[in-house]
C-alpha cells in the first residue's frame, strides 16, 4: 500500500501561479509542457506574470519564436532570448537561469526529455532562485490583472502525466474572443 507524501510545506496563495478556474501551477517549480501547443501554453503563462522572461532555445532549430505573434498575448520586450548551440548547455543555462531567481518565469525549448538527474537539478535549482526572488519580491509592487485579446476561441487538454505529490489528471481550457482562459468541467468535456 503506498501512501501519499506528507512531509511537502502547505500551498500559499502566492506561491501558485493561476492558469484557468482552480487549475494553477506551482511556482518555484519545473512543469514540463509537451505537444504542439507547449510553446502557446509558456506564452499564455507568460502573458500573467510581470518582469522579465528567460526563453532558452536550441540555437541549431530552424525554427524561431516570432515577437508578433507573441504581442496579443505578452509584450515581448520582456523577453531575454537565449540560443545555446548544444544540449548540454541548454540544461546548463537552464539551470543557472533559475537558480538566479532573476525572472518570474523560465522558459526552456528541450529537443528531448531530460534524464531524472537533469531534472532533479532543475528542479533544485527553481526552489533555490524562489527564495532569492522571494526575498526580493518584497521590494517589487504585485503584478496587475491583465485583460488578453485574441482573435478566435482556442482549446487545449491538458493531461498531468506524472508529479510527485498528486495523481495523473486531464482538464480542458477554452480562451475566449475576450482573452479569458476558462476551465471546462470533466463533465462538460467528456471525461
Amino acid at each position: 500500500m503506498s501512501l501519499p507524501i506528507q512531509h511537502h510545506r502547505p500551498r500559499r496563495a502566492e506561491d501558485l501561479q493561476p492558469l484557468a478556474g482552480d487549475l494553477t501551477l506551482r511556482r518555484g517549480r519545473v512543469h514540463e509542457f509537451c505537444g504542439p501547443s507547449r510553446l502557446m501554453l509558456a506564452a499564455r503563462i507568460m502573458a500573467g506574470t510581470q518582469g522579465p522572461v528567460i526563453w532558452i532555445r536550441p540555437g541549431w532549430l530552424p525554427e524561431r519564436l516570432n515577437a508578433a505573434g507573441l504581442q496579443p498575448l505578452a509584450d515581448p520586450a520582456r523577453l531575454i532570448l537565449v540560443q545555446t548551440d548544444r544540449d548540454e548547455n541548454l540544461l546548463w543555462a537552464t539551470e543557472e537561469a533559475l537558480r538566479s531567481g532573476a525572472a518570474p518565469l523560465v522558459v526552456a525549448e528541450l529537443s528531448s526529455p531530460p534524464a531524472l538527474t537533469p531534472i532533479r537539478r532543475l528542479h533544485l535549482a527553481a526552489e533555490a532562485g524562489a527564495e532569492a526572488a522571494r526575498r526580493d519580491a518584497a521590494l517589487a509592487p504585485p503584478a496587475p490583472s491583465r485583460t488578453l485579446l485574441w482573435s478566435d476561441e482556442d482549446r487545449w487538454c491538458l493531461a498531468r502525466l506524472r508529479a510527485r505529490l498528486a495523481p495523473p489528471a486531464t482538464w480542458l481550457l477554452s480562451a475566449t474572443p475576450r482573452g479569458e482562459v476558462t476551465l471546462i468541467p470533466n463533465e462538460v468535456a467528456g471525461a
